[in-house]
């Protein structure tokens, strides 16, 4: 197989995962008569576990095309995007129903999946906030402790995306919330002589 068609298939296979859910939730019939920042929030929240999925790949530098330098310069700025996306979903759920978020904020929610998601939230900022100090912290605790906030990050919003019954198709969210959770693991935990320090 040559490396074009290797490449080709990579990125549609990616693409496929990626992207399946997100038509799925947008061709919803649960959207329907539903307010237009609610339905922005949604496909914030879709669009952050996109994002999220494909994060570990691009750390590892693993996806055709890109060097090792450009694809963590991908990363940094995916990581920007996923604290975006993560505000957006927030705010716009936050506009639909101030109480239901304060509940959720402040840990009285009654549904399961909130909590899990309030967790990787936090530990999502946490990681862009301790971003900003890598070089103070050094390169070997920097690692460890980024890669402790991305499996709470990770854990908490594949718990909190498939204990929610809403938009998104069920076999494509959770085809995507494996891959999520597949990628991170062999992130983690693969040997890469090949890797550099960022």
């Amino acid at each position: 197989m040559s490396r074009r068609v290797r490449a080709a298939l990579i990125w549609g296979g990616l693409g496929l995962v990626l992207f399946l859910p997100l038509f799925a939730a947008l061709d919803s019939p649960l959207l329907a008569y539903r307010r237009p920042v609610y339905i922005a929030a949604g496909v914030a929240g879709v669009l952050g576990l996109m994002v999220l999925a494909v994060q570990p790949l691009l750390a590892r530098g693993v996806l055709p095309g890109m060097s090792l330098l450009q694809s963590r310069r991908v990363h940094r700025w995916a990581g920007g995007a996923l604290v975006l996306a993560v505000v957006a979903h927030v705010v716009g759920l936050w506009i639909t129903s101030p109480p239901d978020v304060i509940d959720v904020l402040l840990l009285r929610s009654p549904t399961p999946f909130s909590i899990w998601g309030v967790a990787a939230m936090w530990a999502l900022f946490a990681s862009a906030l301790l971003a900003a100090f890598r070089r103070r912290l050094g390169l070997r605790l920097w690692r460890q402790i980024h890669r402790g906030l991305a499996l709470v990050v990770t854990g908490g919003t594949v718990i909190h995306a498939l204990q929610i019954e809403g938009t998104m198709a069920p076999l494509s969210k959770a085809a995507l919330c494996f891959f999520a959770v597949a990628a991170l693991l062999w992130a983690v935990t693969a040997r890469n002589s090949a890797q550099r320090p960022r």
